[in-house]
């Protein structure tokens, strides 16, 4: 079979294929590629010698079946027989459930986890959006560590359990979405430096020199990171790409990276005939990345909120430390501003940043479903010290608000595995890493960092503790008891509702509108015939609605309808969900 690598700086090139090795021959075509041919097959180890260096894993490895500093295994993507005649599923009208696949069963893999996935269809969910799955040193972690960007953890299954996988949601009716960090890789395992320039320190992140998107060489790096993007929606038949921190891409080119990708997926998308989408994570507050291309956009399909997620948060927490403290001053009204205007930083002052943020949406001609809302994340939840989900402070009175103002929105809902029945484990960050070196940074860089914020060192969990990880899987047997199943049941009970009630799928922000208190802390919107209220104050509250022939459609507590003036009498920690009668 045919090798190649990229090594454009390089005088020789050896190609190391089960016992032989070949020296490989530069490519009188493509400038920079080394190839040659080597009998090999499915399963046969290879790596490359730069100029009769170490053998190195290939970069555009498929399997690493000895973790990131092993040798590449050749995989045939042919061999497997999908089962399913997938026809895709788009974003519009979608639910999703962010999912770790180390910590989402007790055995931590891909094959357990798909077990799991009948759970989700019951709960109503369209889309699985699962963490990072690219080869990262040890067995367990977050994965936004990974390197070799075309592969899969091995301690997770590896390419086929992938399959496998994706095949079973397929079956059940589900999408699935992959987590792709292409701002950063490893540092540990991650060989890519010998090979060519694939990173510059024209640009740096928080994880070093940055990622070579603008630089000489910068095509080829390029290629590579579409390449691994395609190849995940394509041999893998993956519905859509989550895209970690796209505001550490930088990119000066007058093509942004980022418009260049999402072309090359909407061309894909033309050439399967199925929907796929890419979703940013981005803190610019920038609509632009969401524009599409013809409107001089990037073209990307949707992008998390943090803003919705920041004022949601400081509603229910009265949390204001870090960047919540941009919303502490009248949360209500800054999730009001969200819930209208896509979002809350649109050129004005961020305290917490010292300068502007953001600038504005276009609601009149950006859909809503571009825009993903939510309580938890791995992010938010995983980056506290103790790694505590809101289950851990909150009643469930307020959780049961919490799900309705997400699941009622106009955005996208997105939900984090284990939310759904108020999850009694809490989600840490925890590593695995080999190098010692690296895991004592890591261990000391976390305290340091809570330390600054008044935790105690020793109460701070150690990331390499494998306890830290066993914390952090959820408990199945949790949804039989109480409260678990009856935060279930009301989840699953939203979810259907958003399904049935067209009003709930509508993603024109202009038509909605909202009511509040922030004394009395009660919050109400209505989106067409569909009126939302949640009190979030422990003293019942009375909302003038408006609307004096009602029908429940759904309740956390018992409540009338709103009385012939369209007054609604709703009980502390509760929330409804009401239409017209």
């Amino acid at each position: 079979m045919q090798f190649e690598v990229w090594a454009p700086q390089a005088a020789r090139v050896t190609l190391r294929c089960g016992d032989a090795v070949h020296a490989l021959e530069r490519d009188p075509e493509r400038s920079g590629w080394w190839t040659g041919e080597a009998e090999a097959g499915d399963g046969t180890r290879y790596g490359f010698a730069v100029d009769d260096g170490p053998v190195l894993p290939d970069p555009r490895s498929r399997r690493q079946p000895d973790g990131p500093d092993g040798l590449s295994a050749v995989v045939d993507q042919g061999r497997y027989e999908w089962r399913s005649g997938w026809a895709g599923r788009g974003l519009p009208g979608a639910v999703l459930y962010e999912l770790h696949v180390g910590t989402y069963t007790r055995e931590g893999t891909l094959d357990a986890a798909a077990q799991r996935l009948e759970h989700l269809v019951e709960l109503g969910v369209t889309h699985v959006e699962l963490m990072p799955l690219c080869p990262f040193p040890g067995r367990h972690g977050w994965g936004y560590e990974g390197v070799s960007l075309w592969a899969v953890h091995e301690p997770y299954g590896g390419p086929e359990a992938l399959k496998r996988f994706v095949d079973r949601a397929h079956e059940l009716g589900l999408g699935v979405v992959l987590d792709v960090v292409h701002n950063h890789l490893g540092p540990s395992g991650n060989h890519l430096p010998a090979f060519g320039p694939y990173f510059t320190e024209t640009h740096h992140t928080p994880w070093g020199a940055a990622v070579n998107l603008d630089a000489p060489g910068s095509d080829e790096v390029r290629a590579y990171l579409i390449g691994s993007a395609l190849a995940w929606l394509r041999d893998y038949r993956l519905d859509g790409l989550r895209l970690d921190a796209v505001h550490a891409l930088h990119d000066t080119r007058a093509l942004h990276f980022l418009e260049e990708l999402s072309s090359e997926v909407d061309a894909l998308a033309a050439e399967t005939g199925r929907p796929l989408f890419l979703v940013a994570e981005s803190d610019l507050g920038d609509p632009r990345v969401i524009t599409p291309r013809a409107e001089h956009g990037l073209g990307l399909h949707a992008q998390w909120n943090d803003d919705f997620h920041h004022a949601l948060h400081t509603a229910l927490t009265g949390e204001s430390q870090g960047y919540y403290e941009d919303f502490a001053r009248a949360p209500l009204a800054a999730f009001a501003k969200t819930l209208t205007n896509g979002f809350f930083h649109d050129g004005t002052y961020s305290t917490f940043r010292g300068r502007r943020h953001g600038r504005p949406l276009d609601r009149s001609r950006l859909s809503a479903h571009r825009l993903l809302g939510y309580s938890q994340t791995h992010d938010q939840i995983g980056n506290r010290a103790l790694g505590d989900r809101l289950s851990a402070s909150l009643s469930p009175g307020l959780l049961a608000c919490a799900a309705a103002l997400v699941l009622t929105a106009p955005f996208t809902p997105m939900l984090f595995m284990g939310e759904e029945w108020a999850a009694g484990t809490p989600w840490q960050f925890f590593t695995d890493h080999t190098d010692p070196e690296l895991a004592k940074a890591v261990r000391q860089g976390r305290r340091r960092e809570f330390a600054a914020h008044g935790w105690a060192e020793e109460d701070v969990p150690d990331p390499q503790d494998p306890a830290t990880r066993d914390r952090s899987c959820l408990d199945w047997s949790e949804p039989a008891g109480e409260p678990h199943a009856r935060v279930l049941a009301w989840y699953r009970e939203l979810i259907a509702l958003r399904h049935a009630q067209s009003d709930l799928m509508d993603p024109d922000l202009e038509d909605v509108k909202v009511a509040y208190d922030e004394d009395a802390r009660w919050f109400a919107f209505r989106r067409g015939d569909v009126r939302v209220a949640v009190n979030l104050a422990e003293e019942p509250a009375r909302i003038h609605l408006g609307l004096p022939h009602a029908r429940v459609l759904a309740a956390w507590e018992p409540v009338q309808p709103p009385d012939e003036e369209g007054v609604l009498h709703l009980p502390g920690e509760s929330c409804v969900v009401l239409t017209q009668a």
